[in-house]
């Protein structure tokens, strides 16, 4: 039974470090973007 609540407990922890990888990606790709948006604006170069 121990047994059984520790390997819960490690897929629970598993996802949720999946999930902070995850939201820190889409972030990243965010600030990519706005920065990329504001070069375009700023030179008045063509978006991609």
């Amino acid at each position: 039974m121990l047994g059984m609540s520790a390997g819960l407990s490690a897929c629970n922890t598993m996802r949720g470090a999946g999930q902070d990888v995850s939201s820190v990606g889409h972030n990243v790709s965010r600030g990519a973007n706005a920065t990329q948006d504001q070069i375009t604006r700023s030179t008045g170069a063509s978006p991609r």
